[in-house]
């Protein structure tokens, strides 16, 4: 039954003991179905001296060896499926920017659950059966397009499968369709704000109310900036490609507080990202997700590369997890100091007169590392003016990053920008 017609899900109001007893019997079947039906996992748990039976209760899962993109790309492109392709409905997989793409597939079963983990999430978000939503995510083998529209539709909603680009377009179906919710990456989300602005749309008369943000981390700057900038509430939702897309975790519209993991769906970790070790609930470390009910292709332990905490439950009884900010992957080490994109992003927006819109570059000078931000300028400035802020930001970075770094700040709209994930690290260190 849909999330429209039921309100929250029975599993959301469960007890801790009812939700953790369905995770061990999911947690079982699940280990046992890709033990007898992928040869990957089996010479896997083999080689880890590891068997379904050892799982006697949920903190066993730590036996079991993790799993990594590495792991998808060497059985490139169906080797990691634990049904036969004739069960398997739908394939999905990453853009492949560094290598060979991850390729996940799914059951119709699968693509059900994914609708009622999406649709769960646009509840979560306060939409309702009778909101219209507009989608910006990208539609084909990225998970974001299709898996927010499957889930819009389940909960009853009218949907405007938009896709990325042409934005011009976009904020023209703005105007006109009028829709509640957007749901889009944050850094398109500030293009489209940008276009709405040169085409001088008024945004208090739209009936826009929630932006439903993933695919990229972005800070509680860019939060505050986009929701004062266009009067909406901007929301958190997470997910990837290789567990089943959006919809694995959401920010609850009610409290704002982390995201509410669907533990019945996904059992998450945090591990340290040096060590594997498992760390205990509150402590930030590499957050790792099993499937507990997919049946194409289930992953044990995966490493998300994503920075995180797990946290106790506040608006559902299922945990949260802390707003991803920085992967493990994702971090810059200059000269001897970790810095993450994030942390750049969140000082230029306390700079007053800089757009959220920047780009951070990696260059060696002689042995050492070289770091050039550059910043978009909110107006056309003075060359006096575009000194301070500057001289600002480099003082900014200095202080609260502890880098040492070159800034330029550029005229409005110089910036590339990016209809899906921004790249917002150009590492030319190696070139």
């Amino acid at each position: 039954m849909s999330v429209s017609k039921v309100g929250l899900h029975a599993i959301e109001n469960a007890s801790i003991d009812e939700l953790r007893g369905l995770q061990l019997e999911r947690l079982k079947h699940t280990l046992n179905h890709v033990y007898k039906n992928s040869p990957v996992y089996k010479a896997k748990f083999d080689a880890h001296g590891v068997h379904p039976d050892d799982l006697k209760q949920l903190s066993d899962l730590s036996k079991f060896p993790t799993t990594t993109k590495a792991d998808l790309r060497d059985n490139y492109p169906f080797g990691m499926f634990s049904k036969p392709m004739e069960d398997v409905v739908r394939i999905h997989a990453s853009s492949g920017t560094t290598g060979k793409p991850t390729v996940v597939g799914y059951t119709q079963n699968d693509i059900d659950t994914w609708a009622d983990v999406v649709a769960r999430s646009i509840y979560a978000a306060g939409g309702r059966s009778t909101d219209i939503v507009h989608i910006s995510y990208g539609y084909g083998l990225f998970t974001g397009g299709l898996g927010a529209h499957y889930g819009a539709e389940r909960l009853g909603c009218t949907v405007i499968p938009m896709s990325g680009g042409q934005t011009a377009k976009q904020v023209q179906l703005i105007a006109d369709f009028n829709p509640d919710i957007i749901m889009v990456t944050p850094s398109y989300m500030l293009n489209i704000a940008d276009e709405l602005s040169r085409q001088q749309v008024d945004v208090d008369k739209l009936k826009l109310r929630t932006g439903i943000f993933g695919a990229e981390p972005w800070t509680e700057a860019m939060r505050h900036q986009m929701e004062s900038s266009l009067g909406i509430d901007a929301v958190d939702i997470y997910g990837l490609s290789e567990v089943i897309g959006p919809g694995v975790a959401q920010e609850c519209i009610e409290t704002r507080d982390g995201l509410t993991i669907w533990e019945d769906h996904f059992y998450p970790e945090i591990i340290d990202p040096v060590t594997g070790e498992v760390l205990p609930d509150g402590q930030e470390g590499e957050l790792v997700f099993t499937n507990l009910s997919k049946e194409a292709m289930p992953v044990i332990r995966y490493r998300t590369r994503d920075l995180t905490r797990l946290l106790p439950g506040t608006g559902r009884v299922m945990r949260r997890m802390e707003k991803i900010t920085g992967r493990s992957d994702d971090m810059m080490i200059i000269r001897g100091v970790n810095v993450f994109p994030s942390q750049i992003e969140e000082l230029i927006c306390k700079v007053d007169g800089l757009a959220p819109h920047y780009q951070i570059e990696l260059t060696k000078h002689g042995n050492l590392d070289s770091v050039t931000v550059y910043a978009e300028s909110v107006t056309a400035i003075s060359l006096e003016a575009q000194r301070t802020l500057e001289k600002e930001l480099l003082i900014q970075i200095k202080t609260f990053a502890g880098i040492s770094s070159s800034v330029v700040v550029t005229p409005p709209n110089s910036i590339e920008r990016s209809e899906g994930k921004a790249i917002r690290v150009l590492d030319n260190r190696n070139k």
